[in-house]
């Protein structure tokens, strides 16, 4: 892209926003620094049980429109803590367990942080020929103490959650890394859609819900329990697919998707036909580059969730490509960035332009 529409900023919230973190059922935080970025851009804002987070512009609008992403990142749970003082976890959401050993990680207490390192055999003592390879079963927690009192005494006990501290980092200057990236990068690109309608001054004829879901990575929860409080007619939802390129990746069975080809856009059962081709109109009318991915049965996205409510709902889906999804060093370009965000927005006004919203209703 030749202008940038994120401003520093913009990329200074996005930074503090990533590196904070904010695990599955534990979310508030994360929620709050989100808020607190979105207040001059909405009127109002609505807030549930479990978290999920809704900045609202023109509340009172018959007809209501959701542009979506969650909010949560997956994470480990204290499951056991053995005599000698090592702890074993059990997941929390799709957690990868091949890439723990030797990780640093963060576990949340009542007192506060507590550092501990994923452990691992050292190479000279394992056998080359038989030499196990990680597994939840066998992957532990060392936080530096001699036995399960040490670590009690410490604040952690069973069901404490552990995340990673990885940080957030711009790689050969267009490449945007860290943990979390699915889906926080969600939850940017659609508060920056609203501060791009309020400093463009843009008036909508209809209610637009910014929603900040939780609960994704367990299924779909939150999305679940908002779009009952919502009610929405339309639901745009962004969250993250694969690039495909990368090695050790089939694209015969996973399609042809790549960062910096520009935002993806999905066939699936619970995308509704309509708002999908406009969504591809908007996309070639505004010469925003896009790739297309079919989804089998269902997205596995919160737009399964908005479809399938309150009767049904006209939903679609604009992914974000991602490199080495549920790692720490999840990786996304830029320019892909600023499209979704592009698209979403020029996608809202030429909804504005179509009064009696019949394809949708």
């Amino acid at each position: 892209m030749k202008d940038s529409i994120l401003s520093s900023n913009s990329i200074e919230f996005l930074e503090k926003y990533l590196n904070n973190a904010s695990p599955t059922g534990f979310e508030s935080e994360g929620q709050k620094l989100w808020m607190d970025y979105l207040k001059p851009y909405v009127d109002t804002f609505i807030t549930d049980t479990y978290g999920t987070a809704v900045g609202v512009i023109n509340p009172d609008a018959k007809f209501k429109v959701v542009i979506e992403g969650h909010a949560d990142e997956i994470s480990w749970y204290v499951n056991y803590i053995s005599a000698e003082g090592m702890i074993y976890v059990i997941r929390n959401g799709g957690s990868d367990h091949q890439i723990a050993p030797s990780k640093r990680v963060n576990i949340h207490t009542k007192n506060g942080i507590v550092r501990g390192v994923f452990g691992w055999p050292a190479i000279h003592t394992r056998k080359g020929d038989k030499e196990e390879t990680p597994k939840l079963d066998n992957i532990f927690i060392d936080c530096g103490c001699t036995n399960k009192e040490e670590v009690e005494k410490l604040g952690v006990h069973v069901g404490c959650v552990i995340t990673y501290p990885d940080t957030f980092e711009i790689l050969n200057e267009n490449k945007f890394i860290c943990r979390a990236i699915d889906n926080r990068m969600g939850g940017f690109m659609i508060a920056e859609v609203a501060r791009m309608l309020k400093e463009n001054n843009i008036t909508l004829p209809f209610g637009l819900y910014i929603t900040n879901s939780v609960q994704e990575e367990v299924g779909l929860r939150g999305a679940e329990m908002i779009t009952q409080t919502i009610k929405p007619n339309i639901a745009i939802v962004t969250d993250v697919c694969h690039d495909s390129t990368t090695p050790m990746i089939d694209q015969k069975v996973q399609g042809s998707t790549k960062i910096g080809d520009g935002p993806v856009i999905t066939y699936a059962p619970a995308v509704q036909n309509n708002l999908r081709e406009l969504i591809l109109e908007t996309a070639k009318a505004n010469d925003i580059p896009f790739q297309r991915l079919a989804s089998s049965r269902v997205t596995g996205t919160d737009t399964d969730a908005f479809a399938y409510s309150n009767g049904g709902v006209a939903s679609a889906l604009i992914s974000l490509p991602l490199r080495y999804m549920h790692t720490t060093v999840e990786m996304v370009h830029r320019d892909d960035v600023e499209n979704v965000i592009k698209l979403i927005y020029q996608t809202l006004l030429k909804l504005e332009n179509d009064h009696d919203f019949k394809y949708f209703s």
